[in-house]
């Protein structure tokens, strides 16, 4: 539309602006970007920890807010414009459709949001919004590809039960060999001396390890009258093995490549279960996933492609599918 201006000359009435913002949202941290109505980054901020899990999904959402305000600060854009912003979380523990639901509904000041998996954001980027799969390896797992507009998802079940392909199982699998090896039921090799050695140099403290004790409860005995309760390590204490595991595996240590055979085996899985469903490429994300590319480029070929872009690119680009002009 076209008014006139005083003294007779026309000018275009102003348009708004549009534009995007992507959250990729961790369970230490979340990372925020703003971009414009052409995918242009104008910023990019970080905030706390976001995993919809915990506290009913509460820090996240804080998290998020803070970090708005900073990405529109650092911009130079008026905050007001959040209402001509269109959002996409990428959220940790957002497996759940119920959390995923119950996030989305909160007073967000944005003009439309949707909120996905993190692995979502992560297929996303790595394909440019394009069909394609991704499997997430690093201290957990999981596997999502889009196909003609159809969802697969698979795994993500947590360290329990499930993240076979993840740097967490690896590592607990090669503590147990190392345990193993030390009882003489397998052979051991240097690199199951060397985890030996990392842990105090016997299986007593290997056990003892695999066990902490929370003497703050010690006071209060667990039913049966156990005098403190005893917790399994957390996952990214098993994940941190990984970079002992590939030193040894790329000198030949004949252990290493035995376990690296089992990991090759977890993934083979996925991407016959990839195909099987139509997929033409996969790519991977993840630190123990970017180590194992020339692996996987040597074993499926031109099936495995490099990531287009990052998983918080991802997020932006799914807010302009979701929510195009």
């Amino acid at each position: 539309m076209v008014r006139p201006r005083r003294g007779g000359e026309p000018k275009a009435e102003a348009r708004l602006s549009r534009y995007y913002l992507g959250v990729d949202g961790g369970g230490t941290n979340c990372r925020i970007r703003l971009t414009d109505a052409d995918l242009v980054t104008l910023a990019d901020a970080n905030g706390g920890r976001s995993n919809l899990q915990i506290d009913a999904g509460e820090p996240a959402y804080r998290s998020i807010m803070e970090g708005t305000r900073e990405v529109f600060a650092k911009a130079g854009i008026d905050y007001a414009q959040t209402a001509n912003t269109y959002a996409c979380f990428g959220m940790a523990g957002g497996r759940l459709l119920s959390a995923r639901d119950a996030f989305e509904a909160r007073p967000w000041p944005f003009a439309a949001v949707r909120v996905y998996d993190d692995i979502d954001i992560a297929r996303a980027g790595a394909h440019g919004g394009e069909d394609g799969a991704v499997i997430i390896v690093g201290t957990g797992s999981a596997a999502l590809a889009m196909v003609e507009g159809k969802r697969h998802q698979a795994g993500g079940w947590g360290f329990h039960i499930g993240d076979q392909m993840s740097g967490a199982i690896l590592g607990r699998e090669l503590v147990r060999r190392t345990v193993e090896a030390s009882d003489g039921l397998l052979p051991g090799s240097p690199l199951t001396d060397a985890v030996l050695r990392k842990f105090g140099g016997d299986v007593d403290s290997i056990m003892d390890w695999s066990f902490p004790k929370d003497d703050r409860i010690a006071a209060a005995p667990a039913a049966g009258g156990a005098p403190q309760a005893l917790l399994g390590r957390a996952p990214a204490e098993f994940g941190a093995l990984m970079p002992l595991f590939f030193e040894y595996f790329e000198q030949g240590d004949p252990v290493a490549k035995e376990l690296m055979e089992l990991e090759l085996g977890y993934i083979d899985n996925y991407v016959n279960w990839f195909k099987a469903r139509g997929v033409a490429k996969m790519a991977a994300v993840g630190g123990f996933g970017t180590r194992l590319y020339p692996l996987m480029i040597a074993r499926y070929g031109d099936f495995i492609v490099t990531p287009k872009h990052e998983p918080l690119h991802g997020a932006v680009i799914l807010a302009k599918q979701n929510f195009a002009a």
